[in-house]
């Protein structure tokens, strides 16, 4: 006989790059719990946070020890009104590179004080990590994994003691390297060469999840020593094996391996598919996460939670129901 189940939900949260002057704005004048969630991060910061993510400079806004930290708080404040105003949970969450500290905050591994004020340093370690205009990240679109990892090791190889990598395998024929700024133009010429359909230097401040972070690594690592992590209390798929983790004991070392491992975000997705998960909520600002699984998982259904309106629709419209054949005795 069809029995009517529950389906599996996943909370996605975005990374570095979804930041835009305004985002969480007007959740916050809508909902008291948005709001307490900005004064906790300005709080923690000792800084005010909030009207910077509200008023701007967008460039400074862009900052990435400022990005960081103002993307955490409008994920997890959009987070806070979705869990007050709707029935919603995550059976399992996932974030995208810096969304991971979002994810973990919405699965009670990390504090939002302690969260943000990592990402924070974080930030700023992988600001300091490189010197300005020796490191580079550029997007390749339309050639496989083998092929942009081919093409990365011609061109590591062309300069000895230059280094270039796939930094983000983000899915749909999407994958970001990053590295020395020399050997990143020499693998785009290479990816070229084996029939990219582009290969574009990314406008970004740092080489970021590449070996160029150790540094920056080193420095967070010790940081993750003073914060408090409890088990997360549902599976976060992490970036660096795209497989979902359940032991706070293991949460410093995910995020430490993070800031120099690749984000394997296809992988991760894939994994959520597999894990019998068919509906999946952006928690955050923007969409880009949506565009993403919908190259990668066209049958996930991806809906956002960003703003009142998204909010509102999720409330009027909640998961819908899957129906599984089981036979009875």
């Amino acid at each position: 006989m069809t029995t009517s189940v529950t389906p599996k939900i996943t909370f996605l949260f975005p990374g570095q790059g979804s930041q835009k002057v305004g985002m969480g704005k007007a959740l916050c004048e809508a909902f008291p719990r948005a709001r307490e969630v900005f004064a906790e991060v300005d709080a923690a910061l000792g800084f005010s946070l909030s009207r910077l993510c509200f008023e701007g400079p967008e460039e400074e806004l862009t900052l990435t020890a400022n990005a960081q930290p103002a993307i955490l708080a409008t994920s997890v404040a959009a987070l806070r009104v979705l869990e007050s105003e709707t029935a919603l949970r995550a059976d399992l969450v996932a974030g995208h590179s810096l969304g991971e500290y979002s994810a973990l905050v919405c699965a009670g591994a990390l504090t939002l004080a302690d969260a943000a004020r990592l990402v924070r340093l974080r930030g700023q370690f992988m600001q300091d990590a490189v010197p300005a205009g020796m490191g580079a990240m550029a997007a390749i679109l339309g050639l496989g994994q083998g092929d942009v990892e081919a093409a990365c090791q011609e061109a590591a190889a062309a300069t000895p003691g230059e280094t270039v990598a796939p930094a983000n395998l983000n899915g749909g024929g999407q994958i970001v390297i990053a590295g020395h700024k020399a050997a990143v133009d020499r693998a785009c010429a290479a990816a070229k060469a084996r029939g990219a359909k582009m290969a574009k230097l990314l406008a970004v401040s740092a080489p970021f999840h590449s070996v160029l972070m150790q540094p920056a690594a080193e420095r967070l690592s010790a940081e993750l020593a003073r914060a408090q992590v409890s088990d997360p209390k549902v599976p976060v798929v992490t970036n660096v094996e795209a497989a979902p983790n359940s032991d706070g004991g293991r949460v410093r070392e995910l995020l430490t391996r993070q800031v120099t491992g690749a984000v394997r975000w296809e992988e991760s997705v894939q994994r959520i598919v597999a894990m019998e998960v068919t509906e999946a909520i952006e928690v955050g600002h923007g969409a880009v996460l949506a565009g993403l699984v919908k190259r990668i998982a066209p049958s996930l259904r991806v809906r956002g939670a960003g703003d009142p309106d998204s909010i509102a629709a999720l409330r009027a419209t909640p998961a819908t129901p899957g129906t599984v054949e089981a036979s009875h005795a």
